[in-house]
């Protein structure tokens, strides 16, 4: 702030300042929306394109309105889904989650992916991921914590009952976060996918709070010109401050529904096989030949067994076992190589990225209005975290935005349906 807001004579000008710089903020949105010829209420139940498109853009004028809007919204409601009511009405489903139900492009007819989902709660934000990353042509392995609720539990099967590519996992876990069962839900899953008949290329694994930024034709591309068949697990040597969480074994405890691990005092061996221990993501891009690879190996398996007991084993696993030379698809020499997920670590602010617009869980910023034009300008394929229960306005811009997008990528003629609401104006029919 300046000197003149510091002292007594400057304080009502200063004020007076704030509230003109507020209203002609409001005034350029009012006139952005004039150009496009829309002059209707800025009302916060209905929110026109042009105030999405001008989040995108970071206009402050439509952060400003959009917060207000937002916080006028009422609270989202995970049962609301009303598609989702018994008895299972699979074409209401299909429709009502506008699915994409034909292959967009001859190049992704051609290529087909795997995707490990792992869920337990905001059964909302699972539909979104599931509605943008579904394609015909992939399989998708849904692991269910057991701990979800019943009915959450009911909602996902019955939209998995719906979709012959969706498998739900044979083997579910009771997740603890930074626990081996984290680990133990993808290699249940991978041992499922491993036996679908659909001839999958790439296996890449998401939550239920993700949201891909680029489309499925774009990760092909991605994956086909930059990796090649290689497998995509960004890390390096595990460096001195995480080696906490291998040299001491580690329990997990399941305390009245509220699941954690904690450290002991003994200390564990060194890894099986003298195998060099890598840190990196959780998240990855991994060959069927690797998958394969991991599920038989004697060096993969004895270093799943030794995983059991240590902290978090999901960031040291994929990556280790991605440096050996032998591994299917591995680089040895790689480190942090890889725009798998965009995440705003709270200790990363003012370096990586400018600040968490929204509000941090476990040091992960959840995304705010703010962050939408970061996200946008970003390289990575998926970003993590979104709940549409606490920024509503901010997961609907963000899901039609990537719907047009996925459109106008479009090789194929566009059905009505794949559209969202307001959408059809914005994208004109292929035929």
């Amino acid at each position: 702030m300046s000197q003149l807001c510091s002292i007594k004579s400057g304080f009502l000008l200063c004020i007076m300042i704030s509230i003109y710089l507020l209203f002609n903020n409001i005034k350029h949105f009012k006139e952005l929306m004039d150009e496009k010829g829309n002059n209707e209420v800025i009302e916060c139940g209905y929110y026109p394109a042009e105030l999405c498109k001008a989040l995108f853009e970071g206009k402050p004028a439509a952060l400003i309105v959009g917060n207000v809007c937002q916080e006028a919204l009422p609270p989202s409601n995970d049962q609301g889904l009303r598609y989702l009511q018994l008895p299972t009405n699979c074409s209401e489903i299909i429709k009502e989650m506008h699915i994409i139900t034909k292959p967009l492009s001859e190049e992704e007819a051609n290529f087909h992916l795997a995707y490990i989902i792992t869920i337990h709660k905001k059964l909302q934000m699972f539909v979104k991921l599931l509605t943008a990353i579904y394609a015909p042509q992939n399989v998708y392995c849904i692991h269910i914590d057991k701990k979800a609720p019943k009915t959450y539990k009911n909602a996902v099967y019955t939209i998995a009952s719906c979709f012959q590519n969706i498998i739900i996992s044979s083997k579910q876990e009771n997740v603890v976060y930074g626990g081996f069962s984290r680990l133990k839900a993808d290699i249940n899953c991978m041992e499922d996918l491993i036996r679908s008949k659909t001839p999958w290329s790439y296996v890449i694994n998401v939550c239920g709070q993700d949201y891909p930024i680029k489309t499925n034709k774009e990760i092909i591309k991605y994956l086909k010109s930059k990796w090649r068949g290689r497998n995509v697990t960004p890390g390096t040597i595990q460096p001195p401050h995480m080696k906490y969480r291998t040299e001491v074994s580690y329990k997990e405890f399941l305390n009245q529904g509220k699941p954690y691990i904690c450290p002991s005092s003994i200390l564990k061996n060194r890894p099986p096989h003298n195998l060099t221990l890598y840190f990196g993501t959780a998240y990855y891009a991994l060959t069927r030949d690797f998958v394969e690879f991991v599920l038989s190996d004697i060096r993969a398996k004895d270093l799943l067994e030794w995983s059991k007991d240590t902290y978090s084993p999901d960031e040291h696993y994929w990556v280790t076992l991605n440096h050996l030379k032998d591994a299917p698809g591995s680089t040895p020499d790689a480190q942090w190589e890889g725009n798998i997920r965009a995440v705003k670590w709270k200790d990363q602010e003012g370096k990586a990225h400018p600040g968490c617009n929204g509000h941090y869980i476990r040091d992960i910023c959840v995304y705010g209005l703010g962050d939408l034009k970061w996200l946008m300008e970003s390289p990575h394929l998926f970003a993590n975290k979104f709940d549409p229960e606490h920024y509503p306005l901010l997961t609907d811009c963000l899901e039609r935005q990537y719907r047009l997008k996925v459109l106008q990528e479009a090789e194929v003629a566009i059905e009505k349906n794949w559209h969202f609401q307001d959408d059809v104006f914005n994208i004109k029919e292929k035929v």
